[in-house]
């Protein structure tokens, strides 16, 4: 993923925290921020480290923006959102990685399928 597809500042992550808009389930929390005219979605992605060593904790980053990739299509472009990696994704599979951020994003309604058939077909490639 390109960089201008992240938030990297200290400052647009905290813009994105204090507006309280967040969203989890067991793997993920989700915090997100409407930013109209934005011509795609930037995404910031944190681990904590109650998740392994660092090898361990750019693992799982690296599955969280890899899953992220293959759902851009289908992910909202007018927004900002900061994905936390929570201790229970330590151990996943990439597959059960993916299948907690679809839930997650979902819930958080920055996915938009256009039919089940297109959710059921994404989940299928894992």
């Amino acid at each position: 993923m390109r960089k201008s597809y992240r938030v990297k500042k200290e400052a647009d992550f905290q813009t994105v925290f204090e507006t309280h808009n967040s969203i989890a389930n067991r793997q993920f929390v989700i915090y997100s921020l409407d930013k109209p005219g934005q011509p795609h979605f930037r995404v910031g992605i944190s681990v904590g480290k109650k998740i392994g060593n660092a090898v361990h904790r750019n693992w799982v980053k690296r599955r969280i923006r890899q899953s992220l990739l293959e759902l851009k299509p289908q992910l909202r472009q007018d927004v900002d959102f900061i994905v936390i990696a929570r201790p229970s994704t330590d151990g996943m599979s990439m597959a059960e990685i993916k299948r907690g951020l679809i839930h997650a994003l979902k819930l958080a309604k920055l996915l938009d399928f256009a039919d089940d058939d297109e959710e059921s077909t994404i989940e299928e490639k894992n």
